[in-house]
């Protein structure tokens, strides 16, 4: 950042860690999306599915993105109260497995999320500006926008080298913004909101390990084809072991059934457990592997933050 600019600017002396939050517990709120559950059976047939044994992809690759919060910026412009930045690391990653568990490729990516600014170079990284306009919360999606720009670019790179056309890419978290991506599923391990009407909320309870519901459709200004699974390792709580799993809804129902049936098959063998892993067992274990190498290549995060407050200091 050019020392005209920098004056203007300074790093905020909190923790960025503070008021930065997360809620990833059910908190029984219904969800207002639409819902189709007579996509794969009518409704009134609804009942735990196991999927028969079929063709397995070549490979599962899994794809998932880690970002933190480096410093919060403020700049003191002509209005009557600063106004907010954010300086954020970013990295994305790729996990190939077919019979053993590699990370094929990663990136990480540093940015400046501002109404206005330019890129900010310190002794030990540089920024790059990201015009994001809106309150911290609207600039903290900038920053989950870009780490899933990255997941994008490393999963397309990947295909076009590799050229195989039977695996299956599993994304962590919603699908949301990469459901152009072929043979792809979004993987949800939490329960934020409760989507199904009882009569077939009770069927996910009645899951076995392995098995899963049937396939529905969902959305509100998206549309996704959707489907439960139980994986092993449940305690007695009805809906332990259970993840969310969605696909583009441009799949024919045929296609979303059989990606269902993959899913069912594939997934549950990759169940983590608790004594390696306090999310086991829907924190799955290519995942959780990816999430630990990538959090340790964002790099020191003390060092990161006092480079950011000596840039705007020099």
């Amino acid at each position: 950042m050019t020392g005209l600019l920098a004056p203007t600017y300074t790093v905020d002396p909190w923790d960025p860690g503070y008021g930065v939050a997360r809620g990833d517990e059910l908190d029984g709120r219904e969800s207002t999306a639409r819902l189709d559950v007579g996509l794969e059976v009518p409704a009134e047939r609804w009942q735990p599915i196991t999927p028969a044994p079929g063709p397995l992809p070549g490979s599962v690759l899994f794809l998932d993105g880690v970002q933190r919060i480096d410093a919060r910026i403020w700049h003191h412009g002509d209005g009557p109260e600063p106004v907010p930045g954010i300086a954020a690391s970013v990295a994305a990653g790729l996990v190939r497995c077919d019979g053993a568990a590699q990370i094929v490729d990663w990136k990480v990516d540093r940015g400046f999320f501002a109404e206005q600014g330019e890129d900010i170079k310190t002794r030990h990284a540089t920024y790059a500006f990201h015009r994001t306009l809106g309150g911290l919360d609207k600039l903290t999606f900038g920053v989950t926008h870009r780490m899933s720009e990255l997941e994008v670019e490393l999963a397309a790179r990947w295909r076009e080298q590799s050229g195989a056309e039977d695996d299956l890419l599993v994304v962590d978290g919603p699908l949301r913004g990469r459901t152009h991506l072929a043979r792809t599923v979004g993987y949800v391990k939490t329960h934020q909101k409760s989507y199904l009407q009882r009569e077939q909320a009770v069927v996910i309870g009645a899951l076995g390990p392995g098995q899963r519901s049937p396939v529905f459709g969902m959305g509100t200004s998206w549309e996704r084809r959707s489907w439960y699974l139980r994986l092993p390792g449940a305690t007695r709580a009805p809906w332990a072991a259970v993840v969310r799993l969605e696909c583009s809804a441009d799949l024919a129902v045929e296609e979303a059934v059989a990606l269902a049936d993959v899913t069912a098959l594939v997934l549950p063998a990759l169940a983590s457990v608790p004594h390696k892993d306090p999310r086991a067992p829907q924190n799955l274990v290519p995942i959780g592997g990816l999430e630990r190498q990538l959090k340790h290549r964002l790099g020191d995060a003390g060092l990161l933050y006092r480079s950011l407050r000596g840039a705007f200091a020099a």
